[in-house]
Formats: C-alpha cells, sequence, structure tokens
C-alpha cells in the first residue's frame, strides 16, 4: 500500500469527458491522475470519432463542389482528381495536431497520465495494466470514470474489419468502394454516408423507421433525407435487416426485408454497420467495487451529483444516461469536478445541450422539439424562416433549409430550435446562449445582427414567433 501513488482524483478514460474532469480538477487545485488504454489521448472523438470524420467530411465536401458547383461560380476545372491518400493523410494530421494538444495540457496541468486498461480493485484503488502485461495501483479519494462508448454490432453480423465494418474502418478505406451500403440512418451513417457518396461510391442507406434520424424534428429529418437524396444517396426506409452473405471471394451481400415482408438484398463492397454505439466499461469490475448499472444493464447508475453506488465513485460521459454526444461528457467533465472540489457549481442544464449532425447541409437543434411539445400538450408558438431568403446563404449557393423557433405562447421563453442549413452547428450556439439563460424569441428578435450573414435567419425566425417576419414570404 505504501509504494502506491496517491492522488485526489483518478480519472478513467481520456476522452472529451475524462480529460476535461481531469484538467478542470487540476485547476481547483487537485492532484490528479488519467487512466487511457490508448497511446495517445483524446479518447474517441479525437482518434477515431468526431474529429477525423469531420476532416474527412470538409475534404470531401471541398472536393465535391468543386467537382459539380464550380461552374456556377465561374471557377471552370479540368482534370480534377481525387488524391484519397492525400486526404488521409491531411486527416491524420488534424488528429495527431489535436491529441498532441491534450498530451500538452496534461504537462502542462500537472496531471498523471497512466497508459494502461485500469480495473476497480474496490473504491479509491485502481490497478492499471499496461501493454506489456506489467501492473501498477493508485489510490485516490474520488475516483471518474469517464471510459465512453464503442460502437454497437447486430449479433448476427458481427464486424470482420473488412467488409462489414464499423465508423472506425469507414474512417480509412483504402479506396472509395463502388458500392457502399450503410445500416442506420443517424448522425453516424448519415455522415459517412455522405463522404464516400461525394467521392463517387453508389450509397444505399437501410433503416428499419420509417424516417431517418429518430428522435429529431420530423420536419427537419424528411427535409434533410430530401436533400441527401439529392446528392445521391438511396433511401430504404421500414426495411429489415436479417442477415449478411460474405461466402463470396469479393464483396458482400447485405439480406433485409421490406415493409411488406418481401425479401430484398443490396450487393456492395463494405457494409457499414452504423446502428449507434454502447457503452463500454469491459475490465473495468464495477461489480467488484459496488458499482452499479441502469435496468438496462449498460450504463452506471449514477444521481444528480454523478455519484455512482460505490463511495467516491463517480461517472460521466457516453457510459451514463442521456445523449453520446462529447459536448455534453465536456460539460458533465467540468461539473462534476467542481462538485468533488466543493467549488459551487457543477450542474449541466440538458435542455441546453446542443445536437448536431455534420451532413451538408448541416442540421443542429437545442431543447424540445415540436413533436416532443405536442405529445406534451405544451401550448407553443412557431416562427420559421427559410435560408432560401437569406442574402449570404444565396450567395453561397446554399439556400436549402431553415431556422425554426419554439417559444412558450403564455412566456414567450424559447423551448427549442432546429436548424437545417448551412453551419446549422454554429448558428444553433446562438438559441443555446438563449436556452441556458432562459430567454425569450423577443430576446433574440431584438438583438442586432449583421448583415449580410447567416445570423439573420435566426433573427427572422424569432421574429416570425410574433408573425414579425420582416423578409418572410
Amino acid at each position: 500500500m505504501s509504494d502506491e501513488e496517491t492522488y485526489d482524483v483518478i480519472v478513467i478514460g481520456a476522452g472529451p469527458g475524462g480529460y476535461v474532469a481531469a484538467i478542470r480538477s487540476a485547476q481547483l487545485g487537485q492532484k490528479v491522475a488519467i487512466v487511457e488504454k490508448r497511446a495517445t489521448l483524446g479518447g474517441t472523438c479525437l482518434n477515431i470519432g468526431c474529429i477525423p470524420s469531420k476532416a474527412l467530411l470538409d475534404s470531401s465536401e471541398f472536393f465535391a463542389r468543386t467537382k459539380h458547383e464550380g461552374s456556377e461560380h465561374g471557377i471552370v476545372s479540368t482534370g480534377l482528381e481525387l488524391d484519397l491518400p492525400a486526404m488521409h493523410t491531411r486527416k491524420d494530421a488534424v488528429v495527431h495536431k489535436l491529441v498532441s494538444g491534450v498530451s500538452t495540457l496534461m504537462k502542462k496541468n500537472k496531471i498523471a497520465v497512466h497508459t494502461g486498461t485500469a480495473h476497480l480493485e474496490e473504491p479509491g484503488r485502481v490497478t492499471v495494466t499496461a501493454e506489456d502485461g506489467s501492473t501498477s495501483t493508485i489510490s485516490a479519494t474520488n475516483i471518474i470514470i469517464a471510459s465512453g462508448s464503442v460502437p454497437q454490432e447486430l449479433p448476427f453480423m458481427p464486424f470482420d474489419g473488412s467488409r462489414v465494418v464499423s465508423s472506425t474502418e469507414a474512417l480509412a478505406f483504402d479506396s472509395v468502394p463502388e458500392k457502399l451500403v450503410v445500416v442506420g440512418a443517424g448522425a453516424i451513417g448519415l455522415e459517412l454516408g455522405s463522404v464516400w457518396a461525394r467521392l463517387g461510391a453508389q450509397v444505399d442507406v437501410v433503416e428499419i423507421l420509417p424516417e431517418i434520424l429518430a428522435g429529431w424534428d420530423p420536419q427537419t429529418a424528411k427535409s434533410l433525407r430530401r436533400e441527401l437524396s439529392k446528392q445521391g444517396l438511396n433511401f430504404h426506409l421500414k426495411t429489415k435487416v436479417t442477415g449478411v452473405n460474405t461466402s463470396k471471394k469479393q464483396g458482400v451481400t447485405l439480406e433485409a426485408q421490406d415493409t411488406d415482408g418481401n425479401a430484398v438484398s443490396f450487393e456492395a463492397d463494405k457494409v457499414l454497420v452504423a446502428v449507434g454505439r454502447r457503452p463500454y466499461a469491459e475490465g473495468l469490475r464495477l461489480g467488484q467495487a459496488g458499482v452499479e448499472l441502469e435496468e438496462d444493464g449498460t450504463r452506471i447508475k449514477i444521481d444528480d451529483r454523478f455519484r455512482t453506488s460505490a463511495s467516491g465513485v463517480y461517472a460521466i460521459g457516453d457510459v451514463v444516461r442521456g445523449p453520446m454526444l462529447a459536448h455534453k461528457a465536456e460539460d458533465e467533465g467540468m461539473a462534476v469536478a467542481e462538485i468533488i472540489a466543493g467549488s459551487g457549481g457543477g450542474h449541466v442544464n440538458y435542455d441546453a445541450v446542443p445536437n448536431v449532425v455534420y451532413t451538408w447541409p448541416e442540421v443542429a437543434s437545442v431543447g424540445h422539439s415540436e413533436d416532443a411539445l405536442k405529445k406534451e400538450g405544451r401550448d407553443y408558438r412557431k416562427g420559421q424562416f427559410p435560408f432560401a431568403a437569406n442574402g449570404r446563404a444565396l450567395a453561397m449557393g446554399a439556400s436549402a433549409g431553415f431556422v425554426k423557433i419554439l417559444a412558450d405562447a403564455h412566456t414567450d421563453r424559447v423551448l427549442g430550435a432546429d436548424i437545417l442549413g448551412p453551419y446549422a452547428s454554429d448558428l444553433i450556439s446562438e438559441i443555446v446562449s438563449v436556452v441556458e439563460f432562459g430567454g425569450s424569441s423577443e430576446d433574440i428578435a431584438r438583438t442586432v445582427h449583421a448583415h449580410p450573414t447567416l445570423p439573420e435567419a435566426v433573427r427572422e425566425a424569432a421574429l416570425a414567433v410574433d408573425n414579425r417576419s420582416i423578409h418572410g414570404a
């Protein structure tokens, strides 16, 4: 016991939730250690998730717009070619810069990094097993579990890393598949399907539900599907995947049933299974430490202060309830660090957590959807404004989509918003701030917005809540 390194806080997992929790704890005067099984920090998000996928999305969009839209801008290109290895090199450079930056932040904040797989010996003690099999034990008064999530397999068609793949492999194809089938029409499937469709693949998206983007505003989801269809993605809704045949030397056959129960099949070079992610807690030995799981048996059970059932053990991010979003994990990381340090604060407003899909056009939302408010029987007013009437969007050649703002019918407090359009991921932030401060649509409507800009569409939607949009039809 005397040889163990002792800390105030040990963080398990160096993804966005974990490394932010570690940094904030160190800022608050805690002695901190972080345990990460990967050789590089940053978790799934920086290494094989958010960052590399956005790098490929930007590169593929640049390629597609140059190829298909350049002439509209008076830019005539001849002999345009794709250099996929160079595209991957750029992506990997972006990843390297960011993960190196996290390592620098660990050093700056004097956070001890332990590389290896963690398991809980008991509350307050963590054993770290390095890649070579050697072990060490560290202890702390407080432990934060931030072990993240991994791609969800379908039990009847497990990943083989070659023809039936997860998002990890789909970020690193060494050539553009002639035919790609994407199983699942959520954010990951749509984003990666968009990447490879832009680069020349025939992409079929197979979804068991009647619409893409389950849980999103139906109008937004339908409108995005329409735009992605124009870009070459073929959607097969209400279609249930039943199996996969990889017996041929090359390619794969996906087997499914359509809405009438008829057998259908899809020939492809690759099948990307993107049906969601599952919490990752393998090897942590949660039961041994007295950490209870939710009823579904996958997520760690916590209270409203991120405490688990084991004394001094906390959990955040994908491994606990709520949406699996990097920024949600980051906010929880800051909150739990402040709770442990007793510095005040330590609160996350889940109604003000935005959600984004980085297709083109992008979609973003915050708060309640219109469908949810109807189901609740909540009285609300709606303001909507199309990008087709926004000068900057027209100048960009990106006029598809709209901004929709929902406000309480009695108080005018903003309850939610949806944006489908150019840079929706950035535009949503203004509305998130208003939601966080309990503001009204009138607050947005009375705020001066620069002209000509995309944010003017947000203001016009706020004006439309009170039927006074200036530039609306």
